[in-house]
């Protein structure tokens, strides 16, 4: 299709149009130096369902992979590793508490970061959130170098690239913008949104592929600076001042694996997890009205995640249970925690705020079941304290 539409030229002008940083090189240029010295590396994604590969025909058509692929290419002789942390539904909220457990651990060379779509321009909250999740990988002590990577919903443009690209430049990473670079085909009309995604955000394989083009431009013009020695960047100074209070960097994710709450009625989910797509075990659930949960933490917030149950196409609306969550005993401050969703997607693993702090203390924190749904139970996936 590009072939068709734009000269090798146009379409190299497209991709650069896309570059929104180029960013300190020091960290990747490790990373490259040490492949071309026989060393093995890794490459990290993190992001939501477009990083996940939703609707890529197979998990090997996803822009992820085909980034994946270009090392692998460009250093045939070493081991390249892929770990793909891109879970559907979810924002930096949910990455910041979770990118220990889902990717830090596996110890990744570079890290591709990837929500500009599932975070909105709330600025007060995802500027903090993209803020923790961003320090708390640069700050790993492997040190590894950080992408950015805004998509974009193809139909209006929109993307939260606005608050984030403010933080990556100030944290001078290279970042990758597809609202900068596909969507502004789309818009004037020479890419047609129907042929590179089917729901103007998700891409298909044509679209995954144009992305990852994008992208490995981008990993192109630093690779080209780095072997030729047109880098200066010889050390990256990671900044010791914040854009934000920074109160989400140190989220815990809990569930049942490493929290044992008090249960009445509530039982923990041993069922084994399938894989990390498998977002809906190693949590409590409870089917019986009056069922209660009950946990003391120490923390300056807190959110949970909850399974809210889509609507079925031949449903009018959807239905599901219903739980009361008290923290310190306050009835009149009561958060409602209703389990339905309207949309018939799938179901959505709901991250819920509670409240949100500065000092952290002591909260006791009581979840009741107010009423039942026959067939559905209600399921507490885990819960975030920072």
């Amino acid at each position: 299709m590009m072939k068709e539409l734009f000269d090798e030229n146009e379409w190299k002008k497209i991709c650069d149009r896309g570059i929104v940083n180029l960013g300190n090189h020091y960290r990747i240029s490790k990373v490259i130096n040490n492949a071309f010295h026989g060393k093995e590396i890794k490459i990290g994604f993190i992001g939501g369902s477009i990083t996940a590969g939703s609707l890529s025909s197979s998990p090997e058509t996803c822009y992820a992979y085909l980034v994946y692929s270009w090392w692998k290419n460009k250093f045939p002789n070493i081991k390249v590793e892929y770990v793909n942390a891109g879970i559907g539904a979810t924002t930096s909220q949910y990455g910041v508490a979770r990118v220990n457990g889902d990717l830090l651990r596996y110890q990744p060379d570079v890290v591709f970061v990837e929500f500009s779509v599932n975070d909105d321009g709330n600025e007060e909250k995802f500027m903090e959130t993209y803020e923790g999740l961003i320090r708390r990988i640069l700050s790993h002590p492997k040190e590894p170098a950080v992408i950015l990577i805004n998509n974009v919903f193809y139909d209006n443009g929109s993307n939260a690239q606005e608050i984030h690209n403010r933080l990556g430049k100030y944290y001078d990473l290279p970042i990758v913008s597809i609202k900068d670079s596909l969507y502004r085909e789309v818009e004037n009309g020479k890419i047609k949104a129907e042929s590179i995604t089917p729901d103007n955000l998700h891409p298909n394989d044509l679209g995954h592929r144009l992305v990852a083009d994008v992208i490995i431009n981008l990993l192109e013009t630093i690779y080209y600076r780095v072997v030729h020695n047109q880098s200066e960047d010889s050390v990256y100074i990671f900044p010791e001042k914040t854009v934000t209070k920074n109160r989400y960097i140190d989220s815990v994710l809990l569930n049942n694996l490493n929290f044992q709450p008090e249960l009445c009625g509530f039982a923990a989910d041993t069922s084994p997890k399938e894989g990390l797509w498998d977002v809906f075990k190693q949590g409590w659930y409870a089917k019986d009205e009056g069922s209660r949960i009950r946990f003391s933490v120490k923390c300056r917030g807190l959110s949970v995640l909850y399974r809210k149950y889509a609507r079925k196409k031949e449903e009018k609306e959807s239905y599901g249970p219903v739980a009361k969550l008290v923290v310190d005993n306050d009835e009149n401050g009561a958060k409602i925690l209703e389990a339905k969703f309207d949309e018939d997607w799938g179901d959505w693993l709901y991250l819920h705020d509670i409240f949100i702090g500065d000092t952290k203390k002591e909260h006791i924190v009581e979840i009741t079941l107010t009423n039942e749904t026959e067939g559905k139970e209600f399921y507490l996936a885990s819960i975030i304290a920072f």
